[in-house]
């Protein structure tokens, strides 16, 4: 069983590479030597899932919609399985998530994909949050309201 510790890195990393653009997971793992194998336990397939909101963030969940996700499965040359669940209908890009998931789980290798992949990743994420922040800052309107004498 895996401690809470590991869930949470798992649950971080895989955040990282789901959000992470195809192009740069499939040059991460060319650069990996000696190329890793693995086999497809389940092949991607595309779905529906249900997103829920809240409103004001805090109130009663509400179904808001629908969204696309596709997901796979594939198993290391170690017998570690990886999953890969990535927004969109990108099937490649799951099973590039699963395989960097599998090979996440090797101790040996975990500490390089962590720096070579996963860091850039965040730091991209937090680059493009601060951007759309600022952007999201600098049409901000404050509202007053003046009072009359009656």
């Amino acid at each position: 069983m895996e401690k809470t510790d590991d869930i949470a890195s798992r649950k971080r990393r895989l955040a990282a590479l789901a959000r992470t653009d195809r192009d740069a997971l499939e040059g991460a793992l060319r650069r990996i030597t000696p190329v890793p194998r693995y086999d497809v336990v389940k092949p991607a397939e595309t779905g529906l899932v249900m997103v829920r909101g809240r409103a004001g963030g805090t109130g009663a969940p509400f179904n808001l919609g629908e969204m696309t996700v596709t997901r796979c499965v594939v198993r290391g040359e170690d017998g570690a399985l990886g999953v890969g669940y990535v927004a969109g209908r990108d099937r490649r890009k799951a099973e590039l998530v699963a395989v960097f998931d599998a090979l996440l789980q090797d101790p040996a290798r975990a500490q390089a994909l962590e720096d070579d992949v996963i860091a850039p990743a965040e730091q991209r994420r937090q680059v493009q949050r601060a951007r759309t922040l600022a952007r999201a800052a600098a049409t901000r309107v404050d509202f007053f309201t003046v009072v009359r004498g009656e």
